[in-house]
């Protein structure tokens, strides 16, 4: 038997989970889970990084000093996207900002003003969003920040707790393809872009691959913890890359939508598609275990009902997701479509809703019920956009989807999707980047030969639920006038 933790932040919850492995089955248990509540100053929106690995550590704790137990590996996982800057001492020289901070507006305009938008998409192959790390970090240097100035280096999210718990300086590489300045092409640092727009090249960190060994806890977390000297691995550090290693699937017919606060949805290759056809359409290549890429596209996910059941609850009205789900299963349908991808900012989420539906010549949906069904109408209608789009530039059929994480657990959504779709939908497991984050970690220490090897043992270990389409409801008529939405 080994144990692994994996260590699984996400924008609305962090925790840290214990997965036991055996030749016959995975085991995963919640050990500590904690809010992830983002901060809210005059300068910006930041994240309470020190607070999260103050957490962090206390999950350690759980299993070093209350369970004592031993541990083969600890490994991080986080969002995509968002970094800290270290000075020459190697402390924090600004707090990480959140990806939803206003400082990004306006700012892909203002870097195709120097950079071509054909041209960053050639050198990274990634979809165009403001909260795009170059996007972030041209921002701080046109802001004339002197944490650019003094900045020695650039760690994202899960590799700045990997710092904090090893002392390695390093970037993993799933997550450094989020940042749209690593080209997946050349597999290096997408170095000319740093040098049109400024940036200092000094600062990035060299890349290791999912799964390398950087080292065993630093003395004095490993005191603190209990855990004396346990090794760190670099698992795959972007939530979506691990989530993603743990698809129950085989073949090539299948595509997955990593659920949760972000729909991330595409197909696993083994080359970039970086072409006039997925520029069109804002695809982006993003690295995977092994070197697989995960060409798919960013969708505004679940965060618009966390939103929408967040401003419920401040006036008084809290809602389980089960009861939303539920009270959407038996709203009317259609009532009003909306572009998820169109809502960014947070807060007041459900009159921005009825301010679009109202800018649109729509019904404004009424109460949470109607509020909730347009929501997960909305998501399954884009999915199937996407779907269509995927199956345009590979120029093949995809016959299965596969959703996995916590959206997975929303049966009604699972049922809209398969209905818009006309496919079949698999949906679980749950836990899918706490488990992908302990195959990945398994994976380096030698566990598995193969990724299929590592998915097999997923596949025995967690049942999945098997969706099939339904008929009687005119998705059609629906995605005729999501169509027409977008394109307007």
């Amino acid at each position: 038997m080994k144990n692994y933790l994996a260590v699984d932040l996400g924008a609305e919850s962090g925790r840290v989970m214990l997965g036991t492995l055996s030749d016959s089955s995975l085991v995963l248990e919640e050990l500590h889970r904690f809010p992830n509540t983002p901060v809210r100053l005059p300068t910006g929106l930041y994240w309470d990084s020190f607070r999260l690995f103050h957490e962090i550590q206390q999950g350690l704790t759980v299993a070093g000093r209350e369970r004592k137990l031993e541990i083969d590996g600890i490994g991080v996982d986080t969002w995509g996207v968002d970094f800290g800057l270290l000075g020459l001492d190697g402390a924090l020289v600004d707090n990480p900002r959140h990806y939803r901070d206003a400082r990004n507006n306006g700012m892909l305009e203002k870097t195709f003003a120097v950079v071509p938008r054909e041209e960053v998409f050639a050198h990274t192959g990634i979809q165009f969003m403001q909260l795009n790390s170059l996007y972030q970090l041209y921002a701080i240097k046109l802001a004339a920040s002197p944490a650019l100035e003094v900045a020695e280096r650039l760690l994202f999210m899960p590799d700045l707790f990997n710092y904090w718990l090893s002392g390695a300086q390093v970037s993993e590489l799933s997550i450094a393809s989020t940042s749209q300045f690593y080209d997946p092409g050349k597999k290096r640092w997408a170095t000319e872009l740093f040098a049109r727009l400024g940036l200092p090249e000094k600062i990035l960190a060299d890349i290791v691959p999912p799964g390398t060994l950087l080292g065993a806890l630093l003395p004095h977390v490993a005191e603190a913890t209990g855990l004396g000297i346990t090794p760190v691995y670099a698992t795959c550090g972007h939530d979506t890359a691990s989530a993603v290693a743990a698809v129950p699937a085989s073949g090539d017919d299948w595509v997955y939508i990593s659920s949760g606060t972000w729909s991330l949805m595409g197909v696993e290759l083994d080359a970039p598609v970086i072409n006039e056809g997925s520029l069109a359409l804002n695809f982006t290549n993003e690295i995977g275990v092994n070197g697989t890429v995960r060409f798919l596209k960013n969708i505004a996910g679940l965060w618009l009902l966390q939103e929408c059941r967040r401003t419920w609850a401040l006036e008084g009205r809290e809602y389980s997701y089960a009861e939303l789900a539920g009270m959407a299963a038996q709203a009317p349908p259609f009532s009003a479509v909306i572009d998820p991808d169109a809502f960014l900012e947070p807060g007041g989420m459900p009159e921005k809703i009825a301010a679009f539906c109202r800018s649109h010549g729509q019904t404004v949906p009424e109460g949470p019920a109607q509020m909730s069904r347009t929501i997960l109408e909305s998501l399954a209608l884009r999915y199937r956009q996407v779907l269509e789009s995927l199956e345009s530039l590979l120029g093949r059929n995809l016959k299965v989807i596969h959703i996995v994480g916590g959206g997975s657990r929303n049966q009604v959504l699972n049922q809209f999707v398969a209905d818009a779709t006309g496919r079949t939908v698999v949906a679980g497991p749950s836990e899918a980047t706490a488990l992908g984050n302990v195959l990945v970690q398994a994976i380096g220490a030698g566990e598995f030969t193969s990724l299929a090897d590592a998915r097999k043992l997923i596949a025995r270990s967690f049942p999945v639920t098997t969706v099939k389409p339904q008929s009687g409801t005119d998705w059609d008529g629906a995605y005729a006038r999501f169509c027409k939405l977008r394109s307007s």
